[in-house]
């Protein structure tokens, strides 16, 4: 049989340590050391955000500078664009006032050979009669004066001599002479002192001259 086990007493007794004095702790330092750490925060988030709307402001304007140099740049642009459109517009038109005034000056003469060749051929014999009025009013009293006409139109301007001596009572010294070489229209009127000519080319010949001169003062602007 087993041996019973050796059961000894639990000592209870009682064992109590002095509690050690604690030494007064001085927080005074620490707090106001965090005290000045928390305004150098609050100055620097300050100086941060007032430094912050600095810099926003400064962006602003010169964004603003730009914007408006930008503005004028695009706006000197516009305006030398529409200067150049106005430039070559005026171009143009002067081109198209020059070729209208040439236009113009072409039909003009062409209307005065159709005026003139319609006059000759409706009236050439009263064209004829005009010329020997003119000289009538130039030579003396009695000069004889020869007219010199297309052969078509001799017996027409016979007639109206005939005519102007029944009408007049002086002498007319008239006499009619036939030239093939004459055109049809024209006439050639002589006497002693002088001589006057009926010459259809030579009246368009005065027109183009006058037509040409008023082309030239509408082209250089005279």
């Amino acid at each position: 049989m087993a041996s019973a086990a050796l059961i000894e007493p639990f000592p209870f007794g009682r064992v109590f340590s002095e509690p050690c004095a604690e030494t007064p702790r001085n927080d005074a330092p620490l707090v106001a050391r965090i005290a000045a750490l928390e305004a150098d925060l609050e100055r620097e988030r300050t100086e941060h955000e007032a430094a912050l709307a600095v810099a926003r402001a400064e962006a602003f304007q010169q964004g603003l500078e730009q914007a408006r140099a930008d503005r004028e740049v695009a706006t000197l642009a516009a305006i030398d664009a529409l200067q150049a459109s106005i430039e070559a517009l005026e171009e143009d038109l002067g081109e198209v006032e020059d070729r209208l005034a040439r236009e113009a000056a072409e039909l003009a003469l062409a209307a005065a050979d159709l005026v003139a060749a319609k006059a000759l051929e409706l009236d050439a014999v009263g064209a004829i009669d005009a010329a020997i009025g003119r000289a009538l009013s130039q030579v003396r009293r009695g000069e004889p004066i020869q007219i010199r006409v297309h052969p078509d139109l001799g017996p027409d301007v016979e007639r109206i001599i005939a005519e102007r001596q029944s009408n007049d009572r002086r002498r007319l010294s008239l006499s009619v002479a036939v030239d093939a070489t004459l055109a049809l229209g024209d006439a050639r009127l002589t006497w002693d002192q002088g001589g006057l000519g009926l010459d259809a080319e030579q009246r368009r010949a005065a027109v183009r001259a006058e037509l040409d001169g008023l082309l030239l003062s509408m082209t250089t602007g005279g």
